[in-house]
């Protein structure tokens, strides 16, 4: 069933009404657009998970057939999946683009930051991404952050402010009308942009399948030696897993989302396909982040507490 949005004052079934993906599509190139005109030295993050692939791809497309006016930024924790810094390195290769990379590893052999007991590195981000924005003199920072994923985020505004610290405070926060997005901001802030804002993890997958837009393989059903820990499937690393009693197995599984092996959990499927996958998340009632994301379940307020931090 093909869903179409229609603007105010535009009658059901008229001529001029947008189908969904249509009407996300051009509000994310609008705001593109709009930040390439309002700041010096926007970058974009990109991880090589499907939100960040579908930001660049929209970026691309915002901007062709001119190059992409922006760098991109990667956090690599040292602990990501294979799979996706592969994906990664041939999507920089394949545009012509400029790939910064900050650290985690860096950071902890010098000292400035500390391995966790826990072995996770996804909190650790924070520092390492907000030197790079500090060093590479960013202004805005694009971010893959939908308002479907966690209730912190749905707090947040499409253009969002930092202080000098990179941090969020939500009653800074500004109203956002009829698409007009302010991005005034003092000497050391900085905002970050959430352009897919108002998309949902379906209408992601959708895009996808529309656009045909090549992800990393890990996203679609595969056969792995998996372990279990506080209900999640976790791959084996050098972060520490397994112990000794969580014995590893072999399971067909696919990751909803990715990030830091350490927290990152796959979920049982045999969803080998796009179609496959659209159909199981249409199906779901768990969030991506609430099924599969350890770093989330710390606390009722751990992604706002690391927001505040200057989190993504």
């Amino acid at each position: 069933m093909t869903v179409t949005a229609r603007r105010p004052g535009t009658a059901a079934g008229s001529p001029y009404a947008l189908p969904h993906l249509d009407v996300l599509e051009s509000e994310a190139v609008h705001i593109f657009r709009e930040v390439a005109g309002e700041f010096e030295r926007p970058v974009i993050l990109f991880s090589g998970g499907k939100d960040s692939i579908v930001m660049l791809h929209l970026a691309l497309k915002a901007f062709a057939p001119a190059p992409l006016p922006f760098a991109l930024l990667h956090v690599d924790t040292g602990h990501n999946f294979p799979e996706v810094i592969a994906y990664r390195d041939r999507v920089v290769a394949r545009h012509g683009l400029r790939l910064h990379v900050a650290s985690v590893q860096e950071f902890i052999d010098d000292g400035r930051l500390r391995e966790r007991p826990d072995g996770t590195r996804n909190p650790l981000q924070t520092v390492p991404l907000l030197h790079a924005i500090d060093t590479g003199r960013f202004d805005a920072v694009f971010g893959g952050g939908r308002r479907d994923e966690e209730k912190a985020r749905a707090k947040e505004r499409v253009f969002s402010l930092r202080d000098e610290f990179g941090g969020w405070d939500p009653r800074r926060q500004r109203p956002e009308l009829w698409d007009l997005y302010n991005g005034r901001h003092a000497p050391g802030e900085h905002v970050r942009v959430f352009p897919l804002s108002n998309w949902t993890e379906l209408d992601v997958w959708q895009y996808i399948a529309r656009e045909k837009i090549e992800i990393p393989e890990i996203y679609y059903a595969h056969e792995r030696e998996v372990f279990r820990r506080d209900g999640m499937w976790l791959t084996a690393g050098e972060w520490g897993g397994p112990r000794e009693d969580e014995p590893q197995e072999r399971r067909l599984v696919r990751y909803r989302t990715v990030g830091d092996m350490s927290c990152t959990g796959a979920v049982d499927s045999d969803a080998a396909t796009i179609e496959q996958i659209i159909a199981e998340i249409a199906a779901s009632r768990l969030t991506e982040r609430g099924a599969t994301r350890a770093d989330d379940k710390l606390s009722e307020a751990a992604m706002e507490d690391r927001k505040r931090e200057g989190y993504f």
